[in-house]
């Protein structure tokens, strides 16, 4: 393949999970900004049809140091966007060593890469998961306590990035994301992504499963209103080593969650409550950080998010959801995911 020389040409990015649902969506932004965009995704959890046809796709791992020290060699990457991961908060518990290869020492590897080749910011997508039990809504100047590996992984990931920042002088941006939803998410996963896991059994006539009495809280932020703010953050000088929250203000329940969507598609569902799981009981954030810098107003509410992604999810059809086979740990684990 040519590589064009550094004169005039595009600056290289990459996009890690760039066939996964958020990684596909900042790939899109990124190449509207006219980047170069390399995505590398092992397809586990994304789909090689969620890949902009303007981007290189290579399909790898994280975790293969070789791998990623030869692409960044190969492509002298500005700019890294480091969104891949298997974000199964719940899961997590069962699969510790899985969750901390791929999410966190997958990173390093990144980090690493990114140090020696000079990259001029890293962007990392991390959680809201970071912040465990902590009282809402959440601010980013709150130490963080995670409750399950995934947000352990996550949280590690975020002080390897600030160390590497005052040892070598990488500068990074980190996005605490939370409840993203809309077009291109995985709906077959029963391990994660509620909207989805509830579209996709209202299309088989299943009932909607809800962990513990559904009066969970969260906060569900559509697809539009995350990924052109993370894709555009290497713009923003004042965004550079910093942390923040991203994602809508207004919460609501799970149980309202459902409503909605069998509203939205036309179905009265039948909800089922199975024993309550181990997870934070209410969790939102508060965005004001991010609107000083960004400049940002969340345009997209829950119903009309909803029949955007109904829309697609028509249009998709059935997945079927399959079964994680490298589970290290059974004990308590929800009988519905055995």
């Amino acid at each position: 393949m040519l590589i064009m020389k550094k004169s005039g040409r595009k600056k290289s990015v990459l996009v890690t999970g760039g066939a996964g649902f958020i990684g596909s969506h900042v790939a899109d932004d990124l190449i509207k900004l006219g980047y170069k965009v390399v995505v590398l995704d092992d397809l586990s959890g994304g789909f090689l049809e969620n890949v902009n046809k303007k981007a290189i796709f290579i399909k790898g791992n994280v975790n293969d140091s070789l791998l990623v020290k030869d692409i960044f060699s190969k492509y002298s990457f500005e700019y890294v966007f480091h969104l891949a991961a298997y974000a199964a908060e719940g899961l997590s518990h069962f699969i510790k060593r899985f969750n901390y290869e791929n999410n966190l020492l997958g990173t390093v590897n990144l980090i690493n890469a990114s140090v020696n080749s000079g990259v001029k910011c890293f962007v990392f997508t991390s959680s809201i998961a970071v912040y465990g039990k902590h009282q809402t809504p959440m601010t980013e100047d709150l130490l963080p306590l995670p409750e399950d590996p995934y947000g352990i992984a996550k949280y590690a990931a975020e002080l390897d990035l600030e160390s590497s920042h005052k040892m070598f002088g990488l500068n990074y941006i980190i996005f605490r994301p939370h409840n993203v939803y809309g077009e291109r998410q995985n709906i077959g996963d029963k391990y994660r992504n509620v909207l989805g896991i509830f579209m996709n059994n209202l299309m088989q006539g299943k009932d909607l499963p809800i962990f513990g009495d559904g009066e969970q809280v969260r906060a569900f932020t559509y697809i539009d209103d995350v990924a052109p703010l993370i894709a555009g953050s290497i713009r923003k000088p004042g965004a550079y080593n910093q942390v923040f929250n991203i994602g809508a203000d207004k919460h609501h329940t799970v149980n309202q969650l459902a409503l909605k969507i069998g509203k939205a598609m036309g179905v009265k569902p039948a909800l089922k409550y199975l024993p309550i799981r181990n997870e934070v009981k209410v969790a939102f954030a508060d965005h004001k950080k991010i609107r000083r810098i960004f400049k940002n107003k969340n345009s997209v509410d829950l119903d009309e998010g909803i029949r955007r992604m109904v829309k697609w999810v028509k249009k998709s059809g059935i997945k079927k959801s399959k079964e994680f086979k490298n589970v290290e740990i059974y004990k308590n684990m929800p009988p519905s995911w055995r």
